[in-house]
């Protein structure tokens, strides 16, 4: 089974962000975009290591609760009730409807990890979503 890390990165935030999956723990997919957030990049950074994967059996480790919840609880209302929740729009809508699609199709399983606390993969994908975010600042 493959294991992934995935991190994002956005300062200031909301700002340029990047974004990293770690693979076994190699850097695999980096990427980012300008004026963006943090939770923006988290997500994109799950869609990447679910397009990787390829519907291959594999683990997601995250220190985003918040897309946890979203893809695993929130999302299946919201869905049902044609993409609308109860007080107002849903936020980063466009990486809502890509990501639950894709993980449910897959066979991946969301393990969340706490952030900043010496997890060796959550560290490195952090220091490649700083990277990215670095180069993505480079671009501009």
């Amino acid at each position: 089974m493959t294991i992934y890390y995935t991190d994002g990165s956005c300062e200031p935030n909301p700002g340029t962000g990047g974004f990293a999956v770690i693979k076994d723990m190699k850097p695999t997919v980096l990427g980012g975009e300008n004026e963006t957030t943090n939770i923006r990049m988290e997500g994109f950074a799950i869609i990447a290591a679910l397009k990787d994967a390829d519907g291959a059996k594999c683990e997601i480790f995250t220190d985003s609760e918040f897309w946890i919840n979203v893809i695993t609880k929130w999302s299946l209302p919201w869905e049902a009730n044609g993409w609308k929740k109860k007080g107002g729009p849903i936020k980063n809508l466009d990486i809502v409807q890509e990501v639950c699609p894709l993980f449910r199709s897959s066979n991946a399983t969301l393990t969340w990890v706490r952030g900043h606390n010496n997890d060796p993969g959550n560290e490195l994908a952090d220091e490649w979503a700083n990277k990215a975010r670095q180069q993505q600042l480079a671009r501009v």
